[in-house]
């Protein structure tokens, strides 16, 4: 048996033990995963589901790159294959780190998503849940890929060996960077602004630029407004902070809506009013709150008619609004044609 292992090649036998240890480390991965999977299959939460799927390959490859490590020792790599074996493993580590470290996040942030519902009536907390973590995600992301790719460079000896030069240098570097990249970063800490203020959250009606629409997605450095006809506006972050725009679900999706019309002086406001609630109350989008009818203003041919109702939430609003004004409009076409708008004149008749 010693014969045959002296026998034996160094490289071959390098490569034998480092494929060993692959297999190895593939095979715990695989027992871990089947144990994890099976005490997550126990629980109701689906929180330790999320935590598996994020880690999963990060997990893998970690385990790998500790395995081959472990038998670092025992290879015969020679002087130059120790050099290659330790640049490698100055670009790889960080970068592993840097993907676990992105999963973590990613479970943490998937965890405050999975509690915060939209789905309900009130959901202004869970929103609000889901635009902080969704903006402090994305920041944190991005510090740690920067962290991780320092650390990569860090490790090339030519970087790390010109580091003096460019710390000397670093002044004059960062103030052409920061001319060059004024716009993206001055976005860049708008979004970090926006995560603790929050002038928006995820699913907010908001008009900006005369467009009505919800806030369908918030990144670093700009925001997409879905239009009510289904198109896409693309607004920078520093937009929200610096103008004025409306809100229309700022502390609560419940709105007032308005209609008006136009009618003759002369027309039955009472009994526009009995009808008005009568439409209103029928009216499966009407949530029960408030509804009013009144004379809002007076013109030389005509009285301005306003009616007032609620709804729970802006699009329910928009339809219940249309709904009214139609009903209206009918009856007083087939019920009260005298308050239609007439123009008068006055006739004058001269004695020959």
């Amino acid at each position: 048996m010693e014969r045959f292992a002296a026998a034996i090649p160094a490289w071959l036998w390098s490569l034998g033990l480092a494929a060993l240890a692959v297999v190895v480390a593939l095979v715990l991965h695989w027992l871990l995963l089947q144990v994890s999977h099976r005490a997550a299959a126990r629980t109701s939460t689906g929180l330790d589901d999320i935590l598996i799927r994020r880690l999963h390959g990060p997990a893998r490859w970690l385990l790998v790159a500790f395995a081959l490590s472990s038998i670092h020792s025992g290879l015969a790599l020679g002087e130059q294959g120790v050099r290659v074996w330790t640049q490698l493993a100055g670009l790889i580590f960080p970068a592993l780190l840097g993907w676990t470290a992105v999963a973590v996040l990613g479970v943490m942030t998937d965890t405050v998503l999975a509690r915060a519902d939209i789905s309900v009536a009130d959901n202004l907390r869970a929103r609000r849940r889901r635009t902080r973590a969704g903006i402090l995600y994305r920041i944190a992301v991005f510090v740690v890929l920067l962290i991780t790719f320092c650390l990569m460079l860090m490790s090339i000896p030519s970087v790390r060996s010109i580091g003096v030069t460019l710390i000397a240098s670093a002044g004059l570097a960062a103030l052409a960077v920061g001319a060059a990249a004024q716009p993206a970063l001055k976005n860049l800490i708008g979004g970090l602004q926006m995560a603790f203020t929050e002038p928006i959250r995820l699913d907010d009606v908001v008009i900006i630029d005369g467009e009505w629409g919800r806030i369908e997605e918030i990144r670093l450095t700009y925001v997409v407004v879905r239009i009510w006809d289904e198109r896409r506006l693309v607004v920078p972050v520093s937009k929200f902070l610096e103008e004025s725009f409306q809100n229309w679900t700022r502390q609560t999706s419940q709105l007032l809506g308005s209609v008006f019309w136009y009618l003759d002086p002369a027309c039955d406001v009472p009994r526009l009013r009995a009808r008005l609630e009568q439409v209103v109350k029928a009216s499966a989008r009407w949530d029960g709150r408030f509804y009013n009818l009144q004379v809002t203003d007076t013109k030389p041919e005509a009285i301005e008619v306003r009616a007032l109702m609620t709804a729970a939430d802006a699009s329910t609003a928009f339809d219940l609004r249309c709904e009214v004004r139609e009903a209206m409009l009918d009856f007083i076409r087939t019920e009260m044609p005298e308050a239609i708008v007439r123009r008068r004149g006055e006739l004058a008749f001269l004695q020959p």
